[in-house]
């Protein structure tokens, strides 16, 4: 199949809830559009999910950041806006990646699609965007990582710049 689409994080939690930032809402329509492509043409779309539990505050993510989040199952955990319907929808090729850390352990589960284009968007640039692309670069040496600039974005523009010139020096395609 050759292409994958990877939306990372794109939850209420990280648009209008806990976390929530300007310019995050902004994303929703792109993202929509974006992954009704690839749906349409039978490619395969993940949409990660950050995850915690009631522990959350003890993990070492916890300790720097001590504001509970993506707790699993709640409100704040789901896909935001219209793209809550592919947490709900049957689609053969969409996958919900809960993750308990900044990037997700296991993408093996796309090695069939034999990938040789992954797209990322999503929130947020300079954390979770950024490890999740490395995650994937090195389970896919071959294919191309390609980053979607204009749908992705984090709560600090200067970090959210210098994560993308990060990812252009690890060789990945930032489309800006």
């Amino acid at each position: 199949m050759g292409k994958v689409l990877v939306v990372v994080d794109y939850q209420k939690d990280f648009v209008d809830g806990a976390l929530g930032f300007a310019g995050a809402k902004e994303l929703e329509a792109g993202l929509l559009a974006l992954v009704e492509e690839y749906i349409q043409n039978n490619w395969p779309v993940v949409f990660t999910l950050d995850t915690h539990g009631p522990d959350y505050l003890s993990t070492r993510e916890g300790k720097h950041l001590p504001l509970p989040h993506c707790r699993k199952s709640t409100e704040g955990w789901r896909l935001y806006g219209r793209l809550e319907r592919f947490m709900e929808e049957d689609h053969p090729h969409v996958y919900l990646a809960p993750k308990f850390a900044f990037g997700a352990q296991n993408y093996s589960y796309l090695a069939p699609y034999q990938p040789t284009e992954i797209t990322l968007a999503g929130l947020v640039t300079n954390l979770c965007v950024m490890a999740n692309a490395v995650i994937l670069q090195t389970a896919f040496p071959n294919a191309e990582v390609i980053i979607q600039s204009r749908l992705c974005a984090s709560f600090d523009p200067i970090l959210h710049g210098k994560a993308l010139d990060v990812m252009e020096g690890m060789q990945m395609k930032v489309l800006r």
